[in-house]
């Protein structure tokens, strides 16, 4: 499998579940403003959505979205035990993780990353702030988003955070959240994944 990814960006998250699963994916680092790939050649011919993650499977497809990656590695390998199984309850709440983190979460920051006015910015940072207090709330009595197992949306919610240092979000009024920011940071694949992208020395 190839991992086309830029660091620190959503494609992060993917490459954590990779890793938790015990897969050392190929890498393909892409410059998201110029759309071209660390070899040269032009991001859009290999995904026209043009923009990360993007997985090419073995077989040769692509495979983009990020909550849709992480679930397909998630169900190749039901041993390293990232998912609950198709079909649960359990599942259908995971990806009700998924989605919230998605929507609510990930697509605020877009405003802090673009430029935007500030009345934009902070509409986006109020409504990243609400989120975070209902995260916070769940994440103050479970160590985990899906309870005591840790899960790909929890690798997704790690990812999310660390966007917080980039705009300048304090974390501190979150403990919760600081917390698990710690123990998700400790996990071997997690710094593994952060140390493959340049992020960790």
């Amino acid at each position: 499998m190839k991992l086309y990814y830029s660091p620190g960006a959503c494609s992060l998250s993917p490459h954590i579940v990779l890793r938790e699963a015990g897969v050392d994916p190929a890498l393909m680092k892409v410059d998201l403003r110029a759309k071209k790939m660390e070899n040269g050649e032009d991001f859009l011919a290999t995904n026209p959505k043009g923009y990360v993650p993007a997985l090419q499977l073995d077989n040769g497809e692509l495979l983009t979205e990020g909550p849709a990656i992480i679930q397909y590695i998630a169900d190749l390998h039901p041993e390293a035990k990232l998912a609950p199984a198709p079909g649960t309850l359990e599942r259908a709440r995971l990806q009700e993780w998924l989605n919230f983190i998605s929507t609510e979460l990930h697509k605020s920051f877009t405003p802090l990353f673009r430029g935007a006015g500030d009345e934009w910015k902070n509409a986006a940072l109020d409504n990243i702030k609400r989120r975070f207090d209902a995260v916070a709330e769940r994440l103050s009595a479970h160590p985990y988003l899906m309870g005591d197992t840790y899960t790909v949306a929890d690798a997704y919610l790690f990812t999310v955070l660390g966007w917080c240092g980039f705009v300048n979000i304090d974390l501190s009024p979150w403990p919760a959240l600081q917390a698990f920011r710690e123990r998700v940071g400790a996990r071997p694949a997690v710094q593994a994944a952060m140390r493959a992208e340049g992020l960790l020395k």
